[in-house]
């Protein structure tokens, strides 16, 4: 029997990826969002820092005392347009 697959998609509020449970947005999810947001690198950042501000503060609840850290890293440096 084949399983249907499970895309790459955050799994809120933990912010781990539903499909591989590694940190969101993981390497599948990076590529696929390059790929859907390929004629608009704008676009994709201010998606995910929509996205990055709502990660930081789910977070930031469920762990209080410990703010999430990293989260530009995370979210937004590996989407930047390369010169």
């Amino acid at each position: 029997m084949v399983r249907p697959s499970v895309p790459h998609v955050a799994m809120r509020p933990l912010w781990r990826c539903r499909n591989c449970g590694r940190e969101w947005p993981c390497q599948p999810a990076k590529l696929a969002l390059l790929t859907e947001f390929r004629q608009d690198r704008t676009g994709l950042l201010v998606y995910l820092g929509v996205l990055m501000t709502e990660a930081t503060h789910q977070l930031g609840q469920l762990h209080p005392g410990h703010p999430p850290a990293r989260m530009t890293e995370r979210f937004l440096s590996w989407a930047r347009a390369r010169g």
